[in-house]
């Protein structure tokens, strides 16, 4: 009982408090990688762990423009451009090769980790804020936040004009029903190429950021990525639907993604203060995933189970005796 009373004693509110604007401008970078995992997550139904090495290719491009004198938002720009590359060449793999799309994203994301590491030269590139100009860093982190949004909001308004486009439905039709697009004439490998590209460009931006951020890039920076975005993206829309829904529209769900990332870190930081050990981490990111990919499920199962369909029943031939008894 002692031990129970030092420990919650010894948690300070102004740490988690102090730490919180920290986890906030984190959230929101991830939340941008999630947006990318949600296009093809979501929109087309393709397990791709691509991200895992893409993100860590945004951060590997980033580093070396900046070291090479290149400003920061051409750095940002070329992340992008490898990250759709990379989504190119899992496309590929993927619909030209016949390799199923876990392979295919399996494959990219190895073929990354040299790649990365030749780009950079070695595991771990320096970017100090003192030595280069960039858009956001871990020493302001108000301004992170500020950049953060700036960033994730022009995203979100280009993703929801797209995805309204002829180009954009027939991606969304793509991976809703691919036999329904197939029979309408769509060419779905190359939708499926495009998606792929969008995606892993957006997540390439969000490590192009990250390593900004952090004031490195590391060649591990991107392992455990597809789990946070797919966290982000279960959250965002656990919650979302909650909150709307059947007003649960596109935009709103392109928010929720968004936010879905902040919660996210928010909860990582109120773990990390209430002094869970940190080598437990990856554990805790898998029961917080397990426990929002559940709840669907879990409330879906209650809505259909037979005790409701029992009590609905019930409900019926005892109104029906009142009208009989009427």
């Amino acid at each position: 009982m002692n031990f129970i009373l030092e420990y919650f004693t010894s948690l300070n509110p102004m740490n988690f408090l102090s730490a919180l604007p920290g986890n906030i401008a984190q959230g929101i970078i991830w939340g941008i990688m999630a947006l990318g995992v949600f296009i093809t997550f979501k929109l087309l139904n393709f397990a791709d762990l691509t991200v895992d090495g893409s993100f860590a290719t945004g951060g590997a491009v980033t580093a070396m423009m900046l070291i090479a004198g290149a400003p920061a938002w051409l750095a940002v720009t070329v992340a992008f451009a490898a990250g759709i590359i990379a989504g190119l060449v899992t496309g590929l793999l993927h619909t030209v090769l016949g390799i199923p799309d876990i392979l295919a994203g399996i494959l990219t994301q190895i073929a990354l980790y040299s790649i990365n590491l030749n780009i950079m030269g070695q595991a771990n590139r320096p970017i100090n804020a003192n030595k280069f100009v960039l858009l956001l860093s871990l020493r302001d982190i108000t301004m992170a936040i500020i950049v953060g949004l700036c960033f994730a909001g022009v995203l979100v308004c280009l993703m929801y004009w797209y995805f309204g486009t002829e180009q954009g439905s027939v991606i969304r039709a793509t991976g809703s029903n691919p036999k329904m697009a197939t029979a309408q004439g769509t060419n779905i490998s190359f939708y499926k190429i495009v998606a792929l590209a969008l995606s892993n460009g957006v997540v390439a931006l969000s490590g192009s950021l990250m390593a900004q951020y952090q004031g490195f890039s590391d060649i591990n920076m991107g392992r455990g990525a597809i789990v946070i975005g797919l966290a982000a993206v279960i959250i965002g829309q656990v919650i979302g639907e909650a909150v709307f829904r059947k007003h649960f529209n596109f935009i709103v769900k392109l928010i929720f993604v968004l936010l879905g990332g902040i919660i996210y870190y928010v909860v990582i930081g109120i773990v990390l203060w209430l002094k869970m050990p940190s080598e437990d981490m990856k554990l805790f990111t898998a029961v917080i995933v397990a426990i929002f990919l559940a709840i669907p499920y879990l409330r879906g199962k209650s809505r259909n189970s037979f005790k409701r369909v029992a009590k609905l029943n019930k409900k019926e031939a005892v109104a029906q005796e009142v009208e009989k008894d009427a």
